[in-house]
């Protein structure tokens, strides 16, 4: 409630650049539209240099009073909502680095990415099927562009399917250590396709992309990159 005063007192001058409330609230209804809003250290300086400085003789109303209270609450539970999502993003940064620092050492599907023989060891890839396909093969060329094994499988049904390079070529021999392409044809209805696919390789390291989503780079085999948010597959 507004506290009346007697009328001898006379009502201290407000300092310099401040002014009442009401004229600062009607000063920006006229402010012509796109103007700059008030801010929040502007809102709490008027509102509490206004109850400092009341004229005496006519003291703030208690309806008004009760408004400005209530914008207050308001400004102060935006305040609290702002923190909390600040820490909420905050938090959510740190748990993509600890997701990306866990991939590390794992296998993951890079779409399209190079097939990397190391030690013989075998080389997988994920394609889709969703029709299913009459057979699917599997081409394997080197970095010269010669085909270094063919591998064809028998009918396929709808869904996920996984082919394997054993590292060994045509004729039976274990093919050098190196960086490969594959190329898969499926053939669906009679008909010639290229299915999408991911080849899995091993994840060497992660990096931050910084960018504002925060997403993170997973270094692989081959010296490819991929997006943690690109990876559909995980060994």
């Amino acid at each position: 409630m507004s506290t009346v005063s007697t009328a001898t007192q006379t009502a201290a001058p407000l300092p310099n650049g401040i002014v009442r409330y009401e004229d600062a609230v009607a000063a920006q209804k006229n402010a012509p539209q796109g103007g700059q809003a008030m801010g929040q250290g502007a809102f709490l300086t008027l509102f509490t240099t206004q109850l400092k400085n009341q004229d005496p003789t006519d003291p703030v109303k208690n309806e008004a009073f009760v408004a400005q209270l209530a914008q207050f609450s308001q400004l102060e539970a935006t305040t609290a909502m702002q923190k909390s999502l600040d820490t909420m993003v905050t938090n959510q940064s740190s748990d993509r680095m600890l997701t990306g620092a866990s991939m590390v050492g794992r296998k993951v599907g890079v779409p399209s990415g190079p097939a990397v023989l190391t030690n013989g060891q075998p080389v997988s890839a994920v394609t889709s099927l969703p029709t299913g396909a009459d057979s699917v093969t599997l081409s394997v060329t080197d970095s010269t562009g010669k085909v270094v094994r063919t591998k064809t499988y028998d009918k396929q049904l709808p869904g996920d399917m996984n082919v394997t390079w054993d590292g060994m070529d045509d004729q039976g021999n274990l093919a050098p250590d190196g960086t490969y392409t594959f190329a898969i044809n499926a053939i669906v209805s009679g008909a010639n396709t290229q299915p999408a696919f991911s080849t899995m390789a091993t994840v060497k390291s992660a990096t931050s992309a910084g960018t504002s989503d925060n997403t993170w780079l997973l270094n692989v085999d081959g010296g490819k990159s991929v997006s943690l948010s690109d990876v559909k597959v995980i060994n």
